[in-house]
């Protein structure tokens, strides 16, 4: 097959519309449903991710993406039964590859709801399973078990998207794209990322364990496939926070921060032990946890309004309690894909646990950024590799 043919394009007055390859075949194959733009841009981006991730780990990988940058990504760690908790997996028996969506899904389950998913491993049932009680538009993998498959297609009235790529395409070396009918071309960024990127440690305290250089990669691999400007918090194998096409690189820190930071609160008792009516949906549980966990808490317990979510009034969450839990979260791994210029950037991630960073280097501030790392004892690593995306 050399073209699809898709509904509209970015907007429904945007036809005709279609996707195709000028020499070969497609790498993709339609299993059931049928394909929007967005959703191939966040399949081919998404697949790309996981792709790189597992060469990177040697271990399954997952990433839920939304209007072309991911909301999480991960790989396929163990869950503590904490996580197990706040990521809704259930009785579901999980796998590598059904652990690594839990993650991706449940680093910002807002940002997530209605995500197109990528996984780096043929699909199996326990990962269908979980993806079968989300709201999701779609999925790519190399592949998919019967049953999986059976699973997946009973999404969305039988529309569910399912598509299969070849695990063996290799793009050719120049990509071209069209922007007001003037056609740009560029080089395939084929950069690989690995533990070469990292010997360029440029603070006072040098030490990156196996775990932290992981954690780094993992997050540099993101940003690879990230929308620019984009910031992007790890910790354990899976992305907690990510800033995404941010103007300015602080507001790319402070956002990614911000996620991480919710992410953490959402392990606090307070949250965990939230009294929740039996019928509120996951999404809406998903939407106050949100809110409990903010300066707008008294939105969701303010009087009478906590009677539409909770059976008992849940005790406020004040700042200085969440303050000191977010003070808990430590050995995070923090990625940027290009430069800090001030340091700023480290405070803030600092803020959030930062333990270690990696970043290309370059600005005329260096000196500040290295300064303000070596005041926290944080390891920062120089790749020398701007990761922009667009």
């Amino acid at each position: 097959m050399k073209e699809i043919e898709l509904k509209y394009g970015c907007n429904p007055n945007q036809k005709p519309a279609r996707v195709y390859i000028e020499n070969g075949e497609l790498p993709l194959t339609v299993l059931n449903g049928k394909p929007g733009y967005i959703n191939l841009l966040d399949a081919l981006n998404g697949w790309q991710l996981v792709k790189e991730l597992k060469e990177a780990t040697g271990i399954p990988a997952a990433t839920s993406f939304k209007h072309v940058s991911p909301a999480g990504a991960a790989i396929g760690r163990p869950l503590s039964d904490t996580l197990k908790q706040i990521y809704y997996t259930g009785d579901v028996e999980l796998s590598p590859l059904a652990s690594a969506y839990a993650r991706a899904r449940g680093a910002d389950r807002m940002s997530s709801f209605g995500d197109f998913i990528a996984l780096s491993d043929v699909c199996d049932v326990p990962t269908a399973q979980l993806i079968k009680k989300e709201v999701s538009d779609g999925i790519i993998a190399p592949g998919y078990e019967e049953a999986a498959l059976e699973i997946l297609k009973e999404k969305k009235k039988g529309g569910y998207c399912i598509l299969q790529i070849d695990k063996n395409y290799t793009p050719d070396s120049i990509e071209k794209k069209q922007v007001f009918g003037i056609t740009f071309e560029q080089g395939h960024n084929f950069v690989k990322l690995d533990d070469s990127c990292l010997t360029n440690i440029v603070t006072k305290n040098k030490s990156l364990s196996k775990e932290e250089k992981d954690n780094l990669l993992i997050s540099l691999i993101i940003l690879k496939y990230t929308q620019s400007n984009s910031v992007c918090y790890v910790k354990d194998g899976q992305a907690i926070g990510i800033g995404a096409g941010q103007q300015s690189r602080i507001h790319c820190t402070r956002l990614a921060g911000d996620k991480a930071d919710k992410w953490w609160l959402r392990q606090s008792p307070k949250v965990l032990n939230l009294d929740f009516k039996a019928d509120i949906k996951r999404a809406d549980r998903d939407n106050t946890i949100d809110v409990y966990t903010s300066d707008e808490a008294e939105d969701v317990i303010g009087e009478g309004e906590w009677q539409k979510w909770f059976n008992t009034k849940p005790q406020e969450f004040t700042r200085a309690e969440r303050k000191e839990w977010i003070s808990k979260n430590t050995d995070v791994a923090v990625g940027s894909d290009a430069f800090f210029p001030f340091g700023d950037n480290i405070e803030r991630a600092h803020k959030s646990g930062a333990k270690v960073i990696a970043e290309p280097g370059g600005s005329i501030r260096d000196d500040n950024v290295i300064a303000t790392c070596d005041k926290y004892g944080i390891t920062m690593a120089f790749t020398g590799i701007r990761l922009f995306h667009h």
